[in-house]
């Protein structure tokens, strides 16, 4: 039997084009020996002391739900971080919004109790957050965004990477080939950056 390999994923929780990316990554582990282990990254943090602010987020919003995850993760582990993450965007297709669903039908989903929203309230979990942050952070550098991906490529070295950011969930073999080839990609010394066209809106359905 095929030992899978375990690729972390690093994502902030309320960005369309991550959560697509990780539904890529969970149709990869179908069709290649991968096994998605989950952590926490914050755009927030990435954007602290910059002048503008890309996010658009001047309350502070984004920093509820990963408070939130990094508790989920702290408390409960990985793979129960993993399905909160799922319960999330799954909650708010349900209810018809692209952004996340509510907090609290999201834990109740995922099997967790309500009281953890509070925690987005708070600052108990901030330094768990800059924790992974910069756990992630430091494989790729302070140029990136969300989501990071660390994994074993095909020479056995483990490689990190920015993305892939995509629009459209891939599906079977064709999620496999993007697999191997950012592997690919990302495994030769000196590689940097590989852009496609300008982003679509991410398709954010689940591909039955």
């Amino acid at each position: 039997m095929t030992e899978r390999a375990i690729a972390d994923f690093w994502f902030d929780p309320a960005c369309p084009y991550t959560w697509t990316t990780s539904r890529w990554l969970l149709e990869v582990a179908k069709v290649r020996p991968v096994e998605p282990r989950w952590h926490v990254m914050s755009l927030s943090v990435l954007n602290e002391g910059r002048d503008d602010d890309p996010e658009g987020d001047p309350e502070g919003y984004l920093w509820v739900p990963v408070r939130i995850c990094a508790a989920v993760a702290d408390r409960y582990g990985q793979e129960t971080l993993g399905r909160f993450y799922t319960a999330l965007w799954t909650v708010g297709r349900d209810a018809g919004h692209d952004w996340l669903g509510d907090l609290h039908t999201a834990l109740t989903r995922a099997g967790l109790p309500t009281e953890l929203a509070d925690v987005g309230q708070t600052t108990e979990y901030d330094d768990a957050v800059r924790a992974s942050h910069a756990e992630a952070i430091a494989l790729v550098g302070e140029h990136v965004g969300t989501p990071i991906i660390a994994a074993t490529g095909p020479d056995g070295r483990r490689v990190a990477f920015f993305g892939p950011v995509i629009s459209r969930i891939p599906v079977g073999e064709e999620a496999g080939r993007l697999w191997d080839g950012v592997l690919l990609v990302a495994g030769v010394s000196g590689f940097h950056e590989l852009k496609g066209p300008p982003h679509a809106p991410p398709q954010l359905d689940v591909p039955a």
